[in-house]
């Protein structure tokens, strides 16, 4: 069977790195090729390659054995190539049809969708892509609009496809479905590139995979001859664990206590319903949902960050309803947020500086209203060996560093500041998998020495490795909570969409 795509020696260079070097990839029609790698590996460029959005310093591209140029995202389309984004470009005002005929060009545009609707419809029906061609985007759910996506794509006669992570915001019954679809594309002899951190999925969706790290290719494997523990080394050059030890443990009393909290979202409407909950000492509770249902507005109202309408938070028995996050750290909880770059630290600050960003106010590190800077840079020394943060000098900005690295950053300074309570949200949202195997030893020590965790993440897979027990969150109510021990992917991802638990 000939390629329907071949990239050779793709080249391309930024000042200061090589984002690929040399690299092959070849697709057949009628299979699902899965490119990975860790952030930064080069998947993005290649990817964006291949799109037109960049031009490769060297290299061919091959479409069904002819060379071609590809020189912008029109070109691509035009070629029969089409891109999945992982944050969806739809307009959400519009109807899923008025989508599609936004891009079509010519004197079509809005003025007769009918013929529009009826292709939709038949390519609908024809790859069980269930959409209402007029409803509009806002409607839908976040399933609902990557079909409509992927519906975009194929109404323009895609023959190869680029999903990139396609199911990151996707409960595992809308993931079933996925996957589902893309058996049918493969049916069809499209050709398929998925790109996904998630090593299971992999598994289970891929029929060849391409490994790359650091720009190259560092192996090319197919799912019979492979193991999850095998793709991760060969992304990350070495053996990483995949499993997490979380032994038995018994749970001291509660130290974090939310009771019937309601909180307003920026919409104005109900983000967080009535919620109660109580995280003990020694134990890790999880917060599962699909984004966007409450999980933000309920971190942001417990770390005083957001005003709640009613209700009642207590850390250690002290109520901090009302009261600013320096108040709330005062009481004993440390928060690691969502946004890292935004919330978590200061880009342009050095990495001495965002290590002591909380308790620079106090001795050692400040007497009289004065910095110390031998204190400052003793702390910092300690807490970059300690945490296994990557920097070339603690005066570095922080913004220059990898994003697993300032994760790291930002959880030294929390998880040192003598808290009892820690908040952390989304912990491993795009960082290597190297980095998020050493951020979770972190949560699983803080733990073990009788710290009481919230951890909030999108992440089924972490949820259900280190909770002991699982909160699931459905438009900001709670559907339920489950002991780890007794809970399954099936139940949770069947909360998260709205089914009681049995």
């Amino acid at each position: 069977m000939a390629p329907m795509l071949e990239m050779t020696g793709i080249t391309k260079r930024f000042p200061g790195v090589v984002a690929n070097d040399n690299v092959d990839l070849s697709v057949l029609p009628g299979r699902v090729h899965t490119l990975l790698g860790e952030n930064g590996a080069g998947k993005s460029t290649l990817m964006k390659i291949l799109y037109g959005l960049y031009q490769p310093d060297e290299g061919e591209i091959f479409l069904n054995g002819e060379a071609v140029e590809i020189t912008s995202p029109h070109d691509a389309i035009e070629r029969g190539i089409g891109m999945i984004h992982q944050h969806f470009m739809l307009v959400p005002t519009l109807t899923v049809a008025e989508n599609v005929a936004l891009g079509l060009g010519g004197r079509r545009g809005l003025a007769d969708m009918r013929p529009i609707r009826r292709r939709l419809a038949e390519v609908s029906e024809q790859y069980g892509l269930h959409v209402d061609p007029d409803a509009q985007i806002w409607q839908l759910a976040v399933g609902e609009r990557q079909r409509a996506e992927i519906l975009k794509a194929l109404y323009r006669d895609a023959q190869l496809l680029v999903l990139d992570e396609p199911t990151a915001v996707l409960t595992p019954p809308e993931v079933d479905e996925l996957f589902a679809t893309l058996r049918q594309l493969t049916a069809d002899d499209k050709g398929l590139i998925f790109i996904s951190h998630k090593l299971h999925e992999v598994m289970e969706i891929s029929d060849d995979i391409t490994v790359l790290r650091d720009g190259k290719v560092s192996g090319r494997t197919v799912p019979a001859d492979s193991t999850r523990e095998s793709l991760a080394e060969l992304m990350v050059g070495r053996l990483v664990s995949l499993q997490r030890d979380v032994p038995a443990q018994a749970h001291g009393e509660a130290r974090l206590e939310v009771s019937n909290l309601t909180v307003t979202g920026d919409r104005g409407t109900v983000a967080v319903d009535d919620l109660s909950f109580t995280a003990r000492a020694g134990e890790i509770l999880g917060v599962a949902g699909v984004s966007g249902n409450g999980q933000r507005e309920l971190a942001e109202a417990i770390f005083g960050l957001r005003d709640a309408d009613s209700g009642e938070v207590r850390i250690d028995g002290h109520s901090a309803r009302d009261a600013s996050p320096r108040e709330v750290r005062q009481l004993g909880l440390a928060y690691v947020p969502e946004e890292r770059m935004r919330d978590g630290a200061i880009g342009d600050f050095t990495v001495a500086e965002n290590l002591v960003l909380v308790d620079f106010p106090t001795e050692p590190l400040s007497r009289r209203g004065l910095l110390q800077r031998q204190a400052i840079e003793s702390r910092s020394a300690d807490l970059v060996d300690r945490y296994s943060v990557k920097t070339p000098t603690l005066d570095t900005p922080t913004r220059s560093l990898s994003g697993g690295n300032i994760q790291k950053v930002v959880i030294a300074r929390e998880f040192s500041s003598g808290a009892d309570v820690f908040m952390v949200a989304q912990p491993t949202r795009g960082v290597d998998i190297g980095a998020a195997e050493y951020i979770h030893a972190q949560l699983l020590q803080q733990r073990a020495d009788g710290k009481a965790i919230l951890l909030i993440s999108e992440d089924l897979d972490e949820v259900l490795q280190l909770s002991d027990r699982v909160l699931v969150l459905l438009d900001g109510k709670e559907m339920g909570t489950v002991d780890r021990a007794h809970a399954t992917v099936q139940e949770i991802g069947l909360m998260m969409m709205g089914s009681a638990r049995t």
